[in-house]
């Protein structure tokens, strides 16, 4: 069984017994997928509770990563290859999938890329070593102003580089650009567009998805990062905390 989701941001009670009771028919050759915004964030005593607790899950849960999780600890994380692709271990059933990936799960072939260009940065990324940071802090903060600050609420990593679009493109076209399903946390150029009706701007990132999704053949496209759920298109799926089995 394979089954998914959209942004956790840290809160996964939606996958306690009551209100996923399917996960008691489910071992760990079972999956749950999150479509980024996961909640990978610190190493408080709340995080680490529930990292335990998700740890003690029957299934394996899998992960894309966001805009909003911490690249500083995920990049200390240990990389290894599984299912034909590469990802981070967190436990032993916690993983993140890695971006540009495609894995082989029980025969349901994924291509996998997380990131997104946050939204909620309209008034500035502070940098903790300037000389003008705790002022700035303070007169951003009075005004309830949305900010973020590098190293702590906000990474650059949560926009792709060029080795990992590269990768991205070499994997598909490795398997002649055919996969079952596509997990991102943002969507492409297009599908972003028809869900937005012109809130949204193009970046980087959403053009690189709208590359995909012209040359790729796929089933289903899943992701997160806009808190609604929603069919956009018959192929292409928002979703936040709704959970779908889908193999």
């Amino acid at each position: 069984m394979i089954y998914i989701t959209g942004d956790c941001h840290g809160d996964y009670r939606r996958l306690n017994t009551e209100n996923f009771p399917e996960q008691k028919e489910m071992t760990r050759d079972d999956y749950v997928i999150v479509c980024g915004d996961f909640g990978y964030w610190d190493r408080s005593k709340e995080q680490e509770w529930w990292r335990k607790w998700l740890s003690e899950k029957p299934f394996t849960l899998l992960w894309v990563d966001g805009n909003h999780e911490n690249y500083d600890m995920l990049g200390e994380l240990p990389a290894e290859e599984w299912k034909g692709g590469n990802i981070h271990r967190m436990g032993e059933n916690l993983f993140h999938l890695m971006r540009g990936q495609v894995f082989d799960l029980d025969g349901a072939v994924f291509f996998t890329f997380g990131g997104a260009r946050s939204h909620d940065i309209q008034d500035g990324i502070l940098d903790p070593d300037s000389p003008t940071f705790a002022a700035d802090y303070k007169r951003l903060s009075r005004r309830r102003a949305l900010f973020r600050v590098k190293h702590v609420s906000w990474w650059e990593e949560e926009m792709p580089n060029p080795a990992e679009m590269e990768e991205g493109r070499r994997n598909l076209e490795a398997h002649g650009n055919q996969v079952d399903f596509v997990v991102t946390h943002c969507a492409p150029t297009s599908v972003q567009a028809l869900l937005g009706a012109g809130r949204y701007r193009p970046d980087l990132l959403t053009d690189y998805l709208e590359e995909i999704r012209q040359q790729c053949s796929y089933k289903r496209w899943f992701f997160g990062h806009y808190h609604d759920n929603r069919n956009v298109t018959d192929r292409d799926l928002l979703l936040y905390e709704q959970l779908v089995r889908i193999w």
